[in-house]
């Protein structure tokens, strides 16, 4: 386990990448022991210098919840991270070209809630009854910690993208909202361009086979930790697609089909 002293070093250290657009060294090669829970207690130090600074938590993300992700790190379970205030971005909107480091861009589900979830034994139907209305959402990626030591050549792992909350950054919804029970979210997918040249595509299915799965899985684990999903917050289902690099000068568009559209500019 980390020490406290540990946390708030490598806590500080995302948030001045975050603030300088500097990027972070590896925690995992700095702290080769470091856990997953040593990685959500440095992303909880983090959120909590957020709060501090003003910012406010609006819900939650859900990430690595496809089969391919997780093969690529090694894992079997999605991770979480916290969004705030200052990440939501208007469909459409223009990405100031100074904001993130590396951004990426990642097409899901995103549940808007009517009521709070708290675990253990949440289930599906659970998420279905606590839902408002589900929407179309891009989500903006960022990496804070490099993604490869140049010189040691290792990749980031679960413990760096989990402490860098998730590499979560940026939030978009658009289209059309729809009523859970409406709708079979297995089959609620996308086609996903950049510069109207068609990178990739998806179905919510890849999500966990039921987006719905994801939001259970974290209302239970936030339940370990005396916390969970409160009415009102956004929560962020998990990409279906691989992510897509946002240069300058891109535009990405998911088309959800009868579910519309959502775009972001990059300056």
């Amino acid at each position: 386990m980390l020490s406290q002293d540990e946390i708030q070093a490598a806590a500080e250290s995302l948030d001045q990448a975050e603030r300088t657009r500097v990027q972070t060294g590896l925690l995992s090669l700095k702290h080769p022991q470091m856990t997953m829970d040593d990685s959500y207690a440095v992303q909880s130090a983090w959120v909590q210098k957020k709060i501090a600074q003003g910012r406010k938590p609006i819900g939650w993300k859900i990430g690595l919840t496809s089969k391919a992700m997780q093969y690529a790190l090694n894992i079997n379970i999605p991770d979480s991270g916290v969004l705030f205030d200052d990440m939501i971005f208007e469909d459409g909107a223009t990405v100031p070209a100074d904001r993130f480091i590396q951004p990426r861009i990642e097409a899901e589900i995103a549940f808007v809630m009517k009521a709070p979830l708290k675990g253990p034994n949440v289930w599906i139907f659970d998420v279905l009854n606590a839902t408002d209305y589900v929407t179309p959402a891009l989500e903006i990626l960022d990496t804070r910690i490099l993604r490869v030591d140049p010189d040691t050549k290792k990749a980031r792992s679960i413990v760096d993208t989990i402490s860098d909350n998730a590499a979560n950054a940026g939030i978009v919804t658009g289209g059309r909202a729809v009523r859970p029970d409406q709708i079979d979210m297995r089959w609620m997918g996308a086609i996903v361009s950049r510069n109207a040249e068609v990178e990739e595509t998806g179905l919510g299915a890849g999500v966990l086979n039921q987006p719905a799965r994801g939001i259970a899985w974290l209302a239970n684990r936030l339940s370990q930790y005396g916390d969970g999903i409160e009415a009102g917050q956004i929560v962020l289902a998990g990409s279906f697609i691989r992510p897509i690099e946002a240069r300058h000068g891109d535009t990405i568009t998911a088309d959800f089909g009868p579910y519309g559209s959502v775009s972001l500019f990059f300056a």
